[in-house]
């Protein structure tokens, strides 16, 4: 795809799909309680789109229109043994929640998923999930897929968790709400808490005490109706690109401001861009606001620490928004880039490079030096099927100078079916 570069102002005002995290969560919710869930405002992106085949396959009825999603749920023990593999696509957050589902299942199950996840390390759930009782077995003993797992009977674990990872503390949250007795979880920094919100909104009682989350077992979900906020993920390429293309102001309207989620907008305030948050309100159990971005003079930062976990997926535009700050940006305690759709670190340092970007890669993380011109000539850019890598290109061809083609741009459809209608929409 030829990207168009040299963008001279975006402006207008956009909303962004509905959160992923959410969207994943408010389908496997709903099949597990009882009743019919009504969900709005749900990510059509491929990701999402997988969990929904993945249920429909153990036998719960689910119906979709556009956005707007239904779901039947009749309980755990609605959930019947699936007659084919359950193909989890690309999506990380489907293979490992589901995994904790299915701990409490007394049947058998096989997931399998495309290359980028048979490269994933799903043992960080495998492993406490074997403690709990769960039979899983795999590639590496169960480190990665293809997975069978067969459930069943499953007892409470105190685990502390290496990483803080929302997906790991969800997939043994839910097991937990089907074991006997109560299950905690503790991580090492907190993590999205996407999973406690919805579980309260379901009915169920979750304690948060610090950085420890407990559920007690056997408890019953009851069906809701939910609007899903946009995704402040998705949002994110946006703010950048408001903060850095020359003549330009966004409005990105109701944008999920989880504070678990909101590390993205700390550090553009913190580089010294012009944002502004309006109309906050809460939907559900998650607040909402309206997010104006303009064109800005930053200046460079440190990034790292506890503050990791609530911005791990906008580190590569984050390194893009370096490039353009005045000063050397250090990004440390990252590491679990390594592990996500590609290694991101690798990725991002490469293909910023080939834009004339000044930028390294350490083991943890990266150091930008800006403020950096970024120029091509007949560069061929890739996202290597990482839709947050392709969207970060996309954003840096916008102040490249020269001629930039994208290979791969499909995978954006993974969790941003209309990304590029939104960023022509905002170059016209």
């Amino acid at each position: 795809m030829n990207l168009k570069t040299n963008v001279h102002a975006l402006r207008g005002e956009i909303a962004v799909p509905g959160d992923k995290s959410i969207s994943h969560r408010a389908v496997m919710f709903g099949a597990l309680a009882n009743g019919t869930t009504r969900v709005t405002n749900f990510l059509t992106g491929e990701d999402c789109l997988s969990t929904i085949d993945c249920f429909r396959k153990m036998g719960v009825a689910i119906t979709q229109q556009g956005n707007e999603v239904i779901i039947e749920g009749k309980g755990i023990a609605g959930l019947k043994e699936p007659t084919h593999i359950l193909n989890v696509g690309n999506s990380g957050t489907t293979t490992r929640l589901l995994l904790g589902i299915l701990a409490a299942c007394p049947f058998h199950a096989c997931l399998i998923g495309d290359d980028s996840i048979a490269k994933r390390p799903m043992d960080r759930v495998t492993k406490p999930l074997k403690q709990m009782g769960a039979h899983i077995d795999g590639r590496e003993e169960g480190r990665y897929t293809p997975l069978a797992i067969r459930g069943g009977q499953l007892q409470p674990i105190t685990y502390h968790s290496p990483v803080a990872s929302a997906q790991v503390k969800s997939a043994i949250l839910l097991a937990g709400l089907h074991a006997d007795g109560t299950t905690t979880v503790i991580e090492p920094h907190q993590s999205r808490d996407h999973t406690e919100r919805m579980l309260r909104a379901f009915g169920a009682d979750v304690c948060v005490d610090g950085l420890s989350v407990s559920i007690t077992g056997r408890q019953t979900l009851r069906a809701i109706d939910i609007e899903v906020p946009g995704d402040i993920s998705s949002a994110a390429f946006f703010l950048v690109a408001g903060a850095i293309v020359p003549n330009s102001e966004i409005t990105l309207k109701h944008v999920g401001i989880n504070p678990t989620r909101t590390g993205i907008i700390e550090v553009l305030k913190d580089m010294g861009a012009h944002i502004s948050i309006e109309n906050v309100r809460h939907e559900e159990s998650e607040p909402v606001a309206d997010i104006t971005v303009r064109t800005s003079t930053l200046k460079a930062t440190h990034i790292g620490g506890d503050i990791i976990p609530r911005l791990i997926d906008e580190i590569p535009i984050i390194a893009l928004l370096a490039t353009q700050a005045e000063g050397t940006t250090v990004i440390t305690d990252a590491s679990e880039l390594k592990v996500k759709e590609t290694d991101r670190i690798a990725t991002v340092v490469s293909e910023l490079r080939k834009l004339g970007a000044h930028i390294e890669a350490t083991e943890d993380g990266m150091i930008i030096h800006g403020k950096t011109p970024l120029h091509a000539n007949d560069v061929l850019v890739d996202s290597y099927g990482d839709h947050r890598i392709g969207m970060m290109l996309a954003i840096a061809s916008c102040i490249t100078k020269g001629h930039v083609t994208l290979q791969r741009p499909e995978a954006i459809a993974v969790s941003y079916p209309t990304f590029f209608d939104h960023l022509r929409m905002l170059q016209s």
